[in-house]
């Protein structure tokens, strides 16, 4: 390559590295080499040229946030905490309906969950407020003024509601976990991440 091109690769490799600071060190580089390799092979090519290979990669900015987005899909793929796999789904879901419906129900779920836990907790400072009021047209968990339903209403679980709420919560959680997981592994087989660079720039 002439030095003209030499000098643009390696902006645009500073460029990458430098946008790609949130990526393990080891990752990072091995991006770096991987796109290094297959630009230089590209130019060998008849008719390829350095600044059209990097066009069509597209901007340093913009590939580094498709590798960031690949490295937090495959973390959450494995993880156990909420807030990983909602930064998943919330990077998926600004790409495509299925996404924002899988980010609402992941909110749904941990909401649900964290919800019953927190109630279950509170039981024993707020006991008459805090349980399952069940009635005629009411079948309502969490926390209430007892006054605001009739005498038709009671609540039911006394100091059972604790463990019952506990089991709940935790249901919702594991659940939710485990299915955004399972969604986010066939995403990630489906396509989501970057296979192929040099089909990329093709």
């Amino acid at each position: 390559m002439t030095g003209t091109a030499e000098f643009e690769l390696y902006n645009y490799l500073r460029s990458l590295r430098e946008n790609l600071v949130d990526i393990p060190e080891d990752e990072r580089e091995d991006i770096i080499r991987e796109i290094n390799a297959h630009v230089r092979d590209r130019a060998q090519e008849p008719n390829h040229s350095v600044t059209e290979i990097l066009r069509r990669l597209g901007s340093a900015e913009d590939l580094a946030a498709q590798y960031r987005r690949e490295a937090l899909i495959r973390k959450a793929t494995g993880s156990i905490s909420p807030v990983v796999i909602l930064k998943a789904t919330l990077q998926l879901a600004t790409r495509g309906l299925e996404g924002l419906a899988i980010f609402l129900g992941a909110i749904f779920g941990y909401g649900a969950g964290i919800g019953f836990l927190i109630t279950a907790i509170l039981k024993p400072f707020f006991p008459r407020e805090t349980g399952l009021w069940v009635g005629p047209g009411v079948f309502d968990f969490g926390i209430h003024t007892p006054a605001r339903y009739g005498d038709s209403v009671h609540e039911v679980l006394g100091w059972s509601y604790i463990p019952v709420a506990l089991v709940l919560g935790l249901i919702f959680l594991v659940v939710t976990t485990m299915l955004i997981r399972k969604w986010l592994r066939s995403r990630w087989q489906r396509g989501v991440k970057i296979n192929s660079i040099a089909h990329a720039a093709a």
